[in-house]
């Protein structure tokens, strides 16, 4: 049996040393570690074999496993960069073919980061939450302290359906609804797609995501706010992050803050990006406002909370350097195929 063992790493090792395609890298994993395969067919003849035989051989088929899966990635790493470039060297793009099928399990970028900033969320105890993108006019505005007519309105300008139905504009009405329908302690994030009427540019969209979260609990102080986002900030960019609070105003917290880190570029020494700042923008913050709380049925004398909002896009942009919003919806290969 230690001679099969080590004739399955040996025929693993010589077929994927030259595999040309997924499909066929697809086929040797299943020859060798499929439910059929080889590897597994000696694990269930294990039976026959002593006590005293049985967890050395069963170690020596581990190590082989741990082997050949190590060589398959490898394998497949190798393989897709050299589809890759080969894709990046094409420049002429038909677009009256159909969309090509990814084949490489490449993500777009904005998911990449979602991932990882749901994670990190997910890691400090949040749970994920969604709600409607056709969304009712109190949610959106009244329900977050923006009663109609208020001049705050106009920075949230979007497309209305009739009635009082409108597309949302934040993803903060998510956060009312959770607020209504359940009872502190609450620790949500809140990601999603949102509308604005805004013309389209390098750096706006009438279409972009946002991720807002809110924590409402007895006792939440600003110390917790900038607590969790200093956290936040130092999980994505990096133990050497600094984080910095500017006073702003947004209806619906009190006191409200914007958030500047560090920039990653030129870690705070001054750059073309930051504007030589050594700061960027990433995301507003505040207090959850007590007539916010009180509008959704939770007593403000007993719960205070924090609630803070991004953008998906600003975010991706800033961590992989990109300069123009744009490219996140044209569906260009050559550009998604770096991710």
């Amino acid at each position: 049996m230690r001679e099969k063992l080590e004739q399955i790493k040996n025929e693993a090792l010589d077929q994927l040393s030259n595999i040309e395609s997924l499909a066929v890298l697809d086929e040797v994993r299943v020859k060798y570690l499929g439910k059929k395969g080889e590897l597994t067919a000696v694990l269930r003849g294990m039976k026959d074999l002593s006590k005293e035989e049985r967890p050395v051989i069963g170690q020596m088929a581990n190590e082989v496993r741990v082997k050949i899966e190590s060589m398959l990635e490898e394998a497949k790493e190798s393989l897709g960069s050299a589809l890759r470039e080969k894709q990046l060297k094409e420049e002429v793009i038909d677009v009256t073919m159909p969309a090509k099928k990814k084949v490489l399990g490449h993500r777009h970028p904005m998911n990449v980061v979602l991932d990882e900033i749901q994670n990190i969320f997910l890691g400090m105890g949040y749970t994920i939450v969604e709600g409607p993108e056709v969304e009712q006019s109190y949610y959106n505005f009244e329900a977050l302290n923006v009663p109609e007519n208020h001049p705050a309105k106009d920075e949230q300008d979007t497309f209305y359906l009739g009635g009082d139905y409108l597309l949302r504009t934040q993803t903060s009405p998510v956060q009312v609804r959770t607020m209504e329908k359940s009872k502190p302690p609450i620790r949500v994030l809140a990601p999603g797609r949102v509308f604005r009427s805004d013309e389209v540019d390098a750096t706006h969209s009438p279409v972009f995501h946002q991720i807002e979260g809110l924590v409402v609990d007895k006792n939440i102080t600003m110390s917790d706010l900038k607590g969790a986002l200093a956290v936040f900030a130092k999980e994505l960019y990096g133990e050497n992050a600094k984080v910095k609070f500017r006073p702003h105003h947004f209806p619906f917290t009190e006191p409200s803050a914007e958030m500047d880190v560090s920039c990653v570029y030129c870690e705070g020494e001054g750059c073309r990006i930051c504007k030589n700042t050594g700061w960027i923008e990433i995301l507003g913050c505040g207090m959850v406002h007590p007539r916010v709380l009180e509008m959704c049925g939770i007593d403000p004398n007993e719960y205070s909370g924090f609630a803070f909002g991004m953008g998906l896009e600003r975010i991706t942009m800033l961590k992989y350097g990109i300069n123009d919003l744009r490219l996140f919806f044209e569906n260009d290969m050559r550009f998604l195929d770096q991710f």
